[in-house]
């Protein structure tokens, strides 16, 4: 049985090893075949690493690696080029001088490889100097392939004066490449985020960028093909179409694939867990979220002009482009509008629809114990139909927020801000949630639904002192709940109202159709 390459991120252990392997190769060669220079932006774990090493080995030369692969009986093997390959993956570089001394000592481990000796002072000079030394001694044009091109930048995207720093080095450094066309092969950068050319690549606008090229849509990922044929041997006992549920979804505008980071741990242990969100706490997101007003519902469905997809930059963060570039946005339609192409964004999958809700539960208390309070209260609720139960869970949740969470905005003024904790809330226990429900009288605020019980909510702002009781009535006189009247089911109608001074629940009603339970 061929072993799950769980953590392998070079191809000659990937083929020595006896691993999986997803043949990649074709798609490979298609690049090779065309030259120039490329860039790839794909989240984090998504495979960058090894389509990186699997190019060099290819270039190289290392025909043995290949065999069986498409790429055995495909490729000119008969010229061997030099290789540049450099990463920023290893530590986290916090000042300029540091990212000159890896950038340094990166050049001196390819000069190294290849016996030769840098002269010049600078690192923009030593990659010119490597790249036309390399030509000169080998007479091959040089392949220059770079991994995880923005980590510096990304490290310190909370330290903006850093961050630029980052930036200006590394448009240094990266300039150099354009100049480089005659002794030049083949240049490939990846990354996570794809910076604006004006900024990063003012100097190698010469880039073709594929992350969004449908023919190399699957580059990187495991499509569900994929996944049944190289890991048949794996899937015993396995409902694929679970499988498909939690962790299928990323669109680069082509055919959906998995992350694979999700899919080696979960077959490897065979328990449906958040491997791949679990792997990093996105902080600098989750702030961003919460200091710009941003209604958690609103990301379920967004659409934007496709060319928001590539507003980023230190100093001009779109959250849209953030969200996507990090994986936990895709594609979910595209089509050509009157002003230029439009995207529907949401969540790829199950793991990120659940998981994201609850960073940004988490983090509005200082301890998990407040949250996981909430969670286990709203699921009893929902499996013994219980909706009764939610007005003290809500109420004890939002008094555990910390006062001074609220010194610097004025969210609690405003009925969104209740709406996303209250969707944040279901949503991270994995049920269906459905805000902005339409129904032919109107939109309901939220939806829940977990097997036969469903709970319509509605939620209102209530000025100190005024009557509360609108939020049911509005229920009520637009007839929401005959969207889920069927039998077997039992649909609770549920008015929640806020207090912008107290900054909580001042009033909650129910209505509930029948006893139905989950458990029946």
């Amino acid at each position: 049985m061929k072993k799950l390459p769980i953590g392998i991120q070079t191809f000659r252990k990937m083929h020595e090893g006896n691993h999986c392997y997803a043949d990649k190769t074709p798609l490979i060669a298609k690049l090779a075949d065309s030259g120039g220079a490329y860039f790839l932006s794909r989240p984090r774990r998504f495979g960058k690493s090894l389509l990186i090493d699997t190019l060099a080995e290819a270039f190289l030369g290392n025909q043995d690696l290949f065999s069986g692969l498409w790429l055995e009986n495909n490729w000119d093997w008969e010229h061997k080029h030099p290789v540049v390959k450099l990463d920023f993956a290893g530590g986290v570089l916090q000042t300029a001088d540091s990212l000159e001394l890896t950038l340094l000592a990166r050049l001196k481990e390819n000069a190294d490889g290849y016996g030769l000796t840098l002269e010049n002072e600078g690192v923009h000079l030593r990659l010119h100097e490597l790249i036309a030394k390399l030509h000169e001694a080998t007479g091959e044009r040089v392949v220059v392939l770079i991994d995880e091109y923005d980590k510096p930048i990304l490290d310190n995207l909370e330290k903006p004066e850093i961050a630029v720093q980052m930036r200006e080095g590394l448009r240094n450094f990266y300039s150099v490449l354009k100049g480089q066309d005659a002794h030049l092969r083949f240049v490939m950068l990846t990354g996570v985020s794809k910076f604006s050319k004006v900024s990063l690549f003012s100097g190698l606008n010469n880039l073709n960028d594929i992350t969004l090229d449908p023919r190399y849509a699957t580059l990187c990922g495991y499509t569900q093909s994929e996944l049944e044929t190289v890991f048949s041997e794996h899937l015993d006992g396995v409902d694929l179409d679970e499988v498909r549920h939690w962790y299928n979804g990323y669109n680069f505008l082509g055919e959906s694939v998995y992350n694979p980071f999700d899919v080696l741990l979960y077959l490897d242990r065979k328990i449906f867990r958040s491997y791949w969100f679990e792997t990093g706490t996105p902080t600098f997101l989750i702030d961003m979220i919460r200091e710009r007003g941003y209604a958690m519902p609103q990301i379920h469905e967004m659409r934007i002009a496709e060319e928001t997809l590539e507003i980023f930059d230190v100093d001009q963060i779109a959250l849209e482009a953030l969200l996507f570039q990090t994986g936990y946005l895709t594609i979910q339609s595209h089509r050509q509008g009157p002003g230029g192409l439009l995207d529907t964004l949401g969540y790829p999958n199950h793991e990120v629809a659940h998981s994201l809700p609850h960073a940004f539960l988490n983090a509005h208390t200082p301890s998990a114990q407040p949250i996981g309070r909430l969670s286990e209260t709203l699921f009893n609720a929902l499996e013994q139909n219980r909706p009764e139960r939610l007005e003290s869970a809500f109420h004890a949740f939002f008094a555990a927020i910390p006062h001074n969470w609220y010194r610097k905005n004025k969210l609690s003024e405003y009925e969104g801000y209740y709406a996303s904790l209250v969707y944040c809330a279901f949503a991270s226990l994995g049920v269906k949630v459905i805000p902005e429900d339409v129904t032919n009288r109107g939109n309901i605020d939220l939806t829940v639904r977990w097997q036969n019980v469903v709970f319509v909510l509605e939620f209102k702002m209530v000025e100190p002192g005024s009557p509360t009781g609108s939020a049911l009535v509005q229920i009520r006189e637009r007839c929401y709940a005959e969207k889920y009247q069927a039998p077997e089911t039992s649909v609770s109608l549920i008015g929640m109202e806020f207090d912008q001074k107290k900054r909580n629940l001042c009033g909650f009603e129910y209505e509930k159709s029948k006893e139905v339970t989950n458990d029946q």
